[in-house]
């Protein structure tokens, strides 16, 4: 179409950023969708050797490696809350009072004077939704809603409890049911029904149909926005939804598979219907490694053990992250990631600021997961089995100050601490002598001790209101 010469003089006289909508749409903040599975080891994915040989190929998460960057060596805490804790908050969660998953009888969940990342993005302008599982709080007060959220559906707490009300002995008058919640900022979170067997089959498509809700609604009206996805499979009972039940043919964790990938591409296809593509991060990944009891066990690919312990196996995970023409396509890296980067790099790509009152452990890795530096702005980091430091890794060495092969075994202090080479033994089974290692594993140590100087630990069980350096 010719332009007439006023139409150009008003043009020219306009600021350029607002001339072109293309020029405006390449530079606006990304959207950000953060896709979290429950307990899916390292192997069970097409991308990490799963799929297929898990019994259910995942094509739809595997586009995810084509069209954006895989990292082999992502690692989570060891536990589900102290997982989400930590990049909730970008710090370690034994600072938080979330160290271990909380069982009854406590307080729990994050102090209101945590800042997560949800507070962070809504505060640079983002419209925030969380849907799923949270484990971080399950009374008013400490719910996705009253953390930074606008909107938020799920479950308080965890997948286990849905098997309660179908337990023997089991009375709602000894322990009442966990529910499914939806809630918005502002207001108070309400019940919408006993999350049982099931409901648990059911809640990851009702968690992807919300989130897909949110997408459509944000992006139409031309609003930045933050989706956190906390799908609650493969966590025990590993049950796939009626519509998958059967599907594959090779029994209900490769039925489930078939599900999770399911409702990825159906988030990836929402994304591409609203035409924001370009301009949105999806990221996928898992809390943690795979789980232990049977038959809802999983699979940590070539490394040894699952969550609840410090090896590779419970804290190694899968991770792929996708931007158009910003992150690089089929990249694959091994350097050390962390979740605890998360809030950090997040906020970076957001304009979001990250907290400076406090101890902050997350590492900004924008310019490296951008493919501007090849190398991670991280080589180690402190590894907890609740509150104990069982063991640090470090580039590809790994010190045990404790042993525990699985989740049951009790720890037990090793006389000396055993070392590992990653490289060399993957299953960390035969100690190496490679003691000069010891030097940078306690510095890192050292570090995180001097910090306590100043920033004490925040009990597990402390009530809100809490600031620091009160009397609990």
């Amino acid at each position: 179409m010719k332009m007439t010469r006023t139409a150009l003089i008003i043009a020219l006289a306009m600021p350029f950023s607002l001339v072109s909508t293309g020029i405006a749409a390449q530079t606006s903040k990304p959207n950000i969708v953060f896709i979290l599975t429950d307990n899916l080891g390292y192997g069970e994915v097409g991308a990490y050797g799963g799929g297929i040989t898990r019994g259910a190929p995942t094509p739809r998460i595997d586009s995810l490696a084509e069209e954006g960057s895989r990292y082999l060596n992502f690692n989570m805490e060891t536990q589900c809350t102290p997982s989400r804790s930590s990049l909730m908050t970008g710090r370690w969660a034994i600072r938080s009072g979330t160290h271990s998953v909380p069982f009854g009888g406590v307080t729990d969940g994050l102090t209101r004077w945590e800042v997560t990342i949800g507070e962070a993005l809504s505060d640079a302008g983002y419209a925030t939704g969380y849907y799923g599982k949270w484990h971080l709080g399950s009374k008013d007060g400490r719910l996705p809603n009253d953390q930074g959220f606008d909107e938020w559906y799920g479950i308080p707490r965890t997948t286990d409890e849905a098997l309660w009300p179908s337990a023997s002995g089991w009375s709602a008058d000894i322990m009442p049911p966990e529910q499914i919640m939806e809630g918005k900022k502002g207001e108070k979170s309400r019940e919408l029904g006993a999350y049982d067997v099931v409901q648990r089959r059911k809640i990851d498509a009702e968690i992807t149909r919300r989130t897909v809700s949110f997408i459509e609604k944000q992006a139409k009206a031309d609003k930045q926005f933050f989706a956190y996805v906390a799908l609650t499979q493969p966590h025990l009972p590993t049950e796939p939804n009626p519509e998958f039940k059967g599907k594959t043919g090779n029994g209900d964790w490769a039925d489930m598979l078939a599900e999770m990938d399911a409702h990825v591409g159906d988030i990836l296809d929402s994304i591409d219907k609203a035409g924001v593509k370009d301009n949105t991060i999806v990221v996928f990944t898992s809390d943690n490694g795979p789980e232990y009891i049977r038959p809802w066990d999983g699979w940590a690919g070539p490394w040894r053990g699952q969550y609840f312990t410090a090896l590779e196996g419970g804290i190694r995970v899968p991770f792929m992250i996708r931007w158009p023409n910003k992150i690089p396509a089929k990249r694959v890296s091994n350097e050390i990631l962390h979740g605890v980067d998360m809030f950090a790099t997040l906020a970076t790509f957001g304009g979001a600021k990250v907290p400076t009152d406090r101890p902050f452990d997350s590492h900004d890795q924008s310019d490296f997961i951008l493919g501007k530096s090849e190398k991670s702005a991280r080589e180690g980091f402190p590894i907890w089995c609740a509150d104990r430091l069982q063991a640090v890794k470090w580039r590809n060495w790994k010190l045990h100050f404790y042993r525990q092969d699985n989740m049951f075994d009790p720890p037990v202090k090793n006389p000396v601490p055993t070392i590992f080479n990653l490289y060399t033994d993957p299953r960390e089974e035969k100690p190496t002598v490679d003691t000069w290692v010891v030097g940078p594993v306690l510095k890192i140590v050292g570090e995180y001790q001097e910090s306590l100087k100043q920033s004490p630990l925040i009990p597990m069980g402390t009530p809100d209101p809490y600031k620091p350096g009160a009397s609990l």
